[in-house]
């Protein structure tokens, strides 16, 4: 899937857009770590009828530049939410829906805390939203240790697919969001060979990155929300500390999917688009 449209960000970043299709009022997807926008066109497909999708590749994903500076905070990763927001409302700056997906839930988040009234609704599946007692940096981030062991090159573009598609956790996605991932996560090399466009590295980056949200900031979202959540994983997860970030905000309800995981939009986007739908409709 090609871009529709590029915008300039922070650090000298080019974001890539997509548009997805539709009319009426503007949804806008924002992606999990280490992922990208066309991977939500399954969800985006069954929404179109009603809504104008619009997606985003956060800074150093899919096909958006990396940043020279190595700087994948969460407040820069705002930064290109913001620009993209910005371009696709135009001069009327009307607020819009937004689905937001882990790390993309909490960059919604930090933008309407930035700039209160951008979002008109928000959903949001387990986003990432650190209990106030979790904030040491001095833990052992599990995330950022497993992302910098992954292989960042694979022979082909069907190399790649094959070993994701055959063990956990990647193996848990729809086959069609899959082959999204490698056709927009992936750069096709000279030789043949596919290399992931966010670099293990940077990933891990984000993933450490000490500036992520507390739970007692949401007090001041008062932004329609739902957060969805899946099942309960064993220890920390986002299942676990998404109800905490329901609870500390005065506008927001939970939404309990137990046959899902934290990949749950890739898993079935029927359940997940007709609840975004639900949502978005009442707003």
């Amino acid at each position: 899937m090609q871009p529709s449209f590029t915008v300039a960000s922070s650090d000298g970043v080019t974001i890539a857009g997509y548009e997805h299709g539709g009319s009426g009022d503007t949804l806008l997807i924002a992606h999990a770590t280490g992922f990208c926008g066309p991977m939500y066109d399954d969800v985006a497909a069954l929404l179109t009828d009603q809504f104008r999708v619009v997606s985003l590749d956060f800074r150093g994903h899919g096909k958006s530049t990396r940043p020279a500076n190595d700087d994948f905070s969460w407040h820069r990763m705002t930064d290109d939410l913001l620009v993209v927001v910005q371009h696709i409302v135009g001069p009327a700056g009307a607020p819009i829906h937004a689905v937001g997906h882990s790390m993309g839930g909490a960059t919604l988040l930090l933008g309407e805390l930035r700039h209160p009234g951008t979002f008109r609704s928000l959903y949001l599946f387990e986003p990432i939203v650190v209990p106030d007692e979790g904030l040491d940096a001095n833990m052992p981030n599990f995330m950022a240790d497993a992302a910098r062991s992954r292989r960042p090159v694979f022979p082909s573009p069907e190399a790649a697919l094959y070993r994701y598609a055959s063990r956990p956790p990647l193996n848990q996605l729809r086959a069609s969001a899959l082959v999204a991932y490698i056709d927009n996560g992936f750069t096709l090399q000279a030789d043949g060979s596919a290399r992931l466009s966010c670099l293990p590295e940077d990933e891990a980056r984000t993933f450490a990155s000490p500036d992520k949200a507390p739970v007692s900031a949401m007090r001041a979202v008062s932004t329609p929300t739902v957060v969805a959540v899946g099942y309960d994983e064993a220890g920390p997860n986002p299942a676990r500390f998404a109800p905490l970030v329901a609870d500390a905000m005065p506008n927001c309800t939970v939404s309990r999917h137990p046959t899902l995981g934290h990949f749950g939009p890739f898993q079935d986007p029927i359940v997940v688009a007709d609840d975004i739908r639900r949502h978005a409709s009442a707003n």
